[in-house]
């Protein structure tokens, strides 16, 4: 399967919106939980946005995209170059065990290298083991445990 990672453009809207819907119900925000379409349309809109720190990739063969992920730097008081966060991935079911999330994955980081970001760093859910097989492939746990109080 050929396949292409590269940057989000504004013609992917019709074929992103069904990956990121995927993603979100895979983490329960569906139906009456679902995210607003107000942060859907700010999130797409920040992707083409110079001064905003987010950036998508999205993962293409044949014309159809089969995957996508989502990043973002920022600063930390431990170094001076960005950190890059890998916010958000997700691959269609038929693209899963195909080498697409890795592909996305590695697409992050030449995007952080590129842009003189020492590191990626993600999270997932204790009980996402399919992905944690993935990732115990292309990173290393770093044995922090992750808090947080939502207002």
């Amino acid at each position: 399967m050929p396949l292409t990672i590269r940057s989000v453009t504004r013609q992917d809207y019709d074929q992103w919106l069904p990956l990121w819907d995927g993603y979100n119900a895979f983490y329960g925000r569906s139906g009456p939980t679902a995210l607003s379409g107000e942060i859907t349309r700010v999130t797409w809109q920040r992707f083409f946005d110079a001064y905003e720190p987010v950036h998508a990739l999205v993962a293409e063969s044949d014309g159809h995209l089969l995957g996508l992920t989502h990043y973002l730097f920022h600063r930390s008081t431990t170094a001076i170059e960005p950190s890059c966060y890998l916010q958000d991935l997700f691959t269609t079911e038929a693209a899963r065990g195909k080498g697409v999330g890795s592909a996305l994955i590695q697409g992050v980081y030449e995007r952080a290298k590129l842009a003189g970001s020492p590191r990626v760093y993600w999270q997932t859910q204790e009980t996402n083991l399919t992905a944690q097989r993935l990732y115990d492939k292309v990173a290393e746990r770093s044995g922090f445990i992750v808090y947080r109080k939502i207002f």
